[in-house]
């Protein structure tokens, strides 16, 4: 089975075991976030589907995603900005991000040797470890070249409409 109806599916039993139904709103969502992997904004996610002319409201797409969230379908990510970001979840997709100060960029890695010191860690300490999200913030290498800075080292920079293709 394609990816996005099997996703359609697994979400549409995810909901049957509460007790809801799968609307066409929600298909429409799952189908736009599986088709494409970036990290996406819920306000972005609006844009697109009034782009494509769907009619969805705002609540609607915040409830979906929250239902999406619970079922473990996607992840809720915080990427040194004031809100959320969301990115599917793809079998054992686990990862870490780079996120840029400057421009917004966000850069998914996974090192196998690092993930490998932080179990070793917890184990040291005696930790059960359930969930980790690492991102380290800094100046990616094209903002760098150019010799540009973030105003605040600790947070990524309001991110204007322009630069959203930067997060795919």
């Amino acid at each position: 089975m394609p990816a996005v109806p099997r996703e359609i599916h697994r979400f549409q039993n995810f909901l049957a075991t509460q007790g809801l139904k799968l609307t066409n709103e929600r298909v429409a969502l799952v189908r736009e976030i599986f088709s494409q992997h970036y990290h996406f904004e819920a306000d972005e996610l609006l844009f697109k589907m009034k782009e494509k002319r769907l009619k969805i409201s705002r609540a609607t797409i915040y409830r979906t995603l929250e239902l999406l969230v619970k079922s473990g379908m996607v992840r809720r990510v915080h990427l040194g900005e004031d809100h959320y970001h969301y990115e599917y979840v793809s079998g054992d997709s686990h990862h870490d991000h780079l996120i840029c100060t400057t421009c917004g960029t966000v850069i998914e890695f996974h090192d196998p040797v690092l993930e490998e010191r932080q179990l070793e860690i917890c184990g040291r300490k005696k930790f059960t470890p359930t969930f980790h999200n690492l991102q380290i913030l800094g100046i990616c290498d094209s903002c760098r070249r150019r010799g540009e800075h973030p105003e605040a080292p600790d947070r990524v920079q309001m991110i204007g409409e322009s630069a959203m293709h930067l997060r795919k």
